[in-house]
């Protein structure tokens, strides 16, 4: 059974739309939790059977893919430029055009 922080988290991050992103900070933020981005981490790595999130719209701080040059990375970019994300030519999510920060759209 998740926790409330997991339940929040994921309600928060069902509400990114496609081809915007944001951070584990902002959704720790958001959440009620500063300065937990890790635990966010944490809910997003270990998701229950059953349970599916974009997961994939979760970036680190700077727009940094989690894990860069990983499998991981390279699926998380690709489900990303399939929404259309801009990335810069250093590998990150352009964050001034792609951040959601929890506007409701």
């Amino acid at each position: 059974m998740p926790t409330e922080f997991a339940r929040r988290v994921l309600a928060l991050l069902a509400q990114v739309p496609p081809g915007r992103v944001t951070t584990y900070g902002t959704l720790a933020e958001l959440a009620g939790y500063p300065r937990h981005s890790r635990h966010v981490g944490h809910v997003l790595g270990h998701l229950p059977d059953g349970v599916t999130a974009p997961w994939h719209r979760v970036v680190g701080a700077g727009g940094r893919l989690s894990r860069p040059g990983s499998e991981q990375a390279d699926w998380q970019r690709l489900l990303l430029e399939e929404e259309g994300v801009a990335f810069h030519v250093n590998g990150k999510v352009d964050m001034r055009i792609c951040e959601w920060s929890g506007e409701v759209v």
